[in-house]
């Protein structure tokens, strides 16, 4: 019985570990990359943002740490700067989590798209003040947007493929431990 829980703890995050691993391929295709071209959204921030308010259980700082860090490196960012603030965004969700499962899901949004502009502001902040090169505002602005107006498409997507939900109030796992 007990290793029923384990393995399906394990089955979801290897779940998110192959999600962020084909998002990450997806990202690196030559697909429509004209100059100029509008910015997709960043869907693996919003796969995290939905599976941390929904099971922050199913995704410790240790595999967040593991994708964004080996995300950076791909993507040629600063090595820890993203991860460092997405993480710091995700222990914010995880440290509310008795109060994010109240919420209705505008409520959920609207937190979830606040907390993905101050991700983007203190991103920025930081590269304004070392001094480092920077695409425009304009254009990271539009693909945090994107990113917001996917949120209920991965929201709803992690329901209907994972069968992610947040977990009722007084629910319990098979150990009798409140969720």
């Amino acid at each position: 019985m007990a290793e029923g829980v384990r393995s399906s703890v394990w089955l979801y995050r290897g779940g998110f570990l192959l999600v962020a691993a084909i998002l990450l391929f997806v990202r690196l295709l030559p697909l429509g990359s004209v100059a100029g071209d509008w910015p997709g959204p960043d869907i693996l921030l919003c796969v995290i943002m939905a599976w941390a308010m929904r099971r922050p259980d199913f995704l410790p700082v240790w595999l967040l740490v593991l994708v964004l860090l080996m995300e950076d490196m791909i993507l040629m960012r600063p090595p820890g700067l993203w991860t460092a603030l997405v993480v710091i965004a995700v222990e914010f969700i995880r440290s509310r989590v008795a109060l994010t499962r109240e919420l209705a899901f505008v409520a959920e949004w609207a937190l979830v798209a606040g907390l993905m502009v101050a991700c983007l502001l203190a991103y920025r902040l930081i590269f304004t003040l070392s001094f480092l090169p920077q695409p425009g505002f304009g254009f990271a602005l539009l693909q945090v947007l994107w990113s917001i107006l996917c949120y209920p498409v991965v929201v709803i997507a992690s329901r209907l493929v994972f069968d992610l939900r947040k977990p009722a109030t007084g629910e319990v796992d098979d150990f009798g431990r409140r969720l």
